[in-house]
């Protein structure tokens, strides 16, 4: 199974599980994760790219993977990911670069599918 698949698969068996527990503030939290993305003043391009560098920084490694990989369906180019990696990775310091390493080997997977 790729890397791709198997981030996405246990991430939508796992939302499944959380959501089947009715939990009126869970899901309100994700609503409003959903909504943030959604567009508006900013495009939601932007918001995903915005969303990928604060994730580096937070060193969120699922964060990242999500973000990737919407960006890689909104057809974020290679080139604007790497800008991204640079922003994060300044802004967030050395303690970034194995997130770093893992975002990369992650983008590498999504654009070889």
């Amino acid at each position: 199974m790729s890397l791709v698949t198997e981030f996405n698969d246990y991430r939508g068996k796992m939302n499944e599980k959380i959501m089947a527990s009715d939990n009126k503030v869970i899901k309100r939290i994700f609503n409003l994760d959903t909504n943030t993305y959604a567009e508006g003043a900013l495009s939601e391009k932007t918001k995903e790219m915005m969303g990928l560098a604060c994730s580096m920084v937070l060193r969120c490694d699922d964060c990242v993977k999500y973000h990737l990989g919407k960006c890689h369906e909104l057809g974020v180019k290679s080139e604007e990911i790497q800008e991204i990696f640079s922003v994060a990775t300044l802004i967030g310091g050395t303690i970034v670069i194995p997130h770093l390493r893992r975002a990369t080997e992650y983008w590498e997977a999504l654009i070889n599918e």
